[in-house]
């Protein structure tokens, strides 16, 4: 490996080519972060091909910013993956060094050994008395890509930051985190108990979150205590394995979902977050309490009511507690893991598990029931669209046509929707491609229910423009009705 060719053809490009904003992720800091990198891996007894390895993710981390601030880890690896192989690096170098630098992306996961060395020395500096400084630079960077509007918001940012923030290794900890405290306590000092404690809408939100686990607490609990347990139906995910448990071993069903469950609440505490997994540890637990106090009643013996309406609440209950940014079901958080580690998507990931289970049930308790518990599961991820996304999700509409000023005039005045305005051209038809015009391509996010308020809109001023609207699962900011962050 030619770690001293590959860092005299980078390194000069890191200290001219990248944009002018670019006053924290610069050349400096990379050199900043191979010296960390190497301390760290030294004091670590790294082997010295390791070494190497981890001193050119270090070198590659943030080569990225070249081309763009946004996903600058995944450009990062492009360009590795495009020089090293011509510096005697083989794939197998290759995709370690990568690992590391996708490991350095907010918020860290470091799977491996050096992985964590990499990540500790990316954030060496928040415990050090270099701290003010180098979060000068980035609030300076931040601000002017947009990133960050004002000096209030990053500075508390930052607080949760340093407040979420862990170091991996031992010397890190070891060095650097006593350092790492004293500034955060100096930060919040500077930004005042107030601002940070006191808000009154941080009460209120808890409280509000607090309401609705217990509400869907109790919507699930209904379900599986009213519909699915008496009457042996299944769901799919871990709460599927723990009703397929309970029906063949009889096992407590409390006792099963808080044991089955735990294990993913464990690693989603290192792969998603604090916050997350203690709401879904607490959320888990209620559940196990409410089946605990609640005994089998069964509303009803029809088959068709038991598979709606049992997933229906057990939806309801699962959707109300993802709003406060939780879950009552840890197959999320497995599916999460395992994309990792393969190529499936999280969907592909979940679906297998949920056809192992539904055919699992199928052998055990008849074809009908695990049909009848299909029914279940899709009446319970239907139900948690709407709780989750409401009624008035969120739906892009791009609009392509001649009289666009007019349109442009309409949708911001009349409909009250902000705009965003690309600049095209229009024709290219079968026959006549030699004719094209400039044309502005008009873009705007809409709720559902006012699509069709759009089209009529629009098909007054031009019959003939062409309009096609796709769904937005996520959507914040602009002239939009403000949802809750999950």
């Amino acid at each position: 490996m030619q770690y001293e060719q590959v860092y005299s053809l980078l390194m000069p490009k890191l200290e001219t080519g990248l944009p002018g904003y670019i006053t924290y992720h610069d050349a400096q800091h990379t050199k900043n972060v191979i010296a960390a990198a190497e301390y760290l891996g030294l004091a670590g007894n790294i082997t010295e091909k390791e070494l190497l390895l981890l001193k050119t993710a270090a070198l590659f981390h943030d080569a990225g910013f070249l081309q763009h601030h946004q996903d600058h880890e995944e450009l990062s690896c492009k360009m590795a993956r495009r020089i090293l192989p011509d510096y005697q690096y083989n794939p197998e170098h290759i995709e370690e060094i990568c690992t590391m630098i996708m490991a350095t992306k907010l918020p860290q996961s470091a799977s491996d050994h050096l992985s964590r060395l990499l990540c500790d020395a990316d954030l060496y500096y928040l415990g050090s008395d270099e701290y003010a400084v180098n979060a000068e630079k980035l609030f300076r960077e931040f601000r002017k890509s947009g990133t960050i509007k004002t000096r209030e918001e990053w500075d508390l940012k930052q607080v949760a930051f340093l407040t979420e923030h862990r170091y991996f290794t031992k010397t890190a900890i070891a060095e650097r985190e006593e350092m790492k405290q004293q500034n955060l306590q100096q930060l919040k000092q500077k930004i005042g108990a107030s601002a940070i404690q006191g808000k009154p809408d941080h009460v209120a939100e808890m409280i509000q979150d607090a309401c609705w686990i217990l509400a869907g607490v109790i919507s699930a609990g209904f379900a599986l205590k009213g519909f699915l347990v008496p009457n042996h139906f299944f769901d799919g995910g871990i709460t599927g394995i723990s009703l397929l448990i309970h029906e063949v071993y009889h096992f407590n069903l409390a006792v099963v979902l808080i044991l089955f469950n735990l294990p993913f609440i464990i690693i989603s505490y290192f792969s998603v977050g604090r916050r997350f997994a203690y709401r879904t540890f607490i959320s888990v637990l209620l559940l196990g309490v409410s089946l605990f106090l609640l005994p089998d009643f069964a509303l009803t013996s029809d088959k068709l009511l038991i598979s709606i309406f049992g997933g229906v609440f057990l939806g309801i209950g699962i959707g109300l507690i993802m709003r406060t940014g939780a879950a009552l079901d840890g197959i999320e958080v497995l599916a999460l893991y395992t994309l990792k580690r393969t190529s499936f998507t999280i969907t592909e990931i979940i679906l297998g598990i949920n056809i192992l289970i539904f055919t699992i049930a199928a052998f055990l308790f008849g074809i009908e029931t695990a049909l009848y518990s299909v029914l279940t599961y899709f009446a319970a991820t239907r139900s948690i669209d709407y709780v989750v996304e409401g009624l008035q999700a969120y739906t892009g509409v791009t609009i392509i046509s001649g009289k666009s000023e007019v349109i442009k005039y309409q949708l911001v005045n009349n409909l009250g929707r902000g705009i965003t305005v690309y600049k095209g051209e229009r024709g290219f038809l079968p026959g006549n491609f030699e004719v094209s015009a400039d044309c502005d391509i008009i873009f705007t996010v809409i709720t559902r229910l006012e699509l069709r308020k759009l089209k009529n809109l629009v098909s007054e001023v031009d019959p003939n423009a062409f309009v096609f609207a796709n769904t937005i699962k996520e959507a914040s900011g602009g002239i939009i009705k403000r949802r809750r962050r999950h």
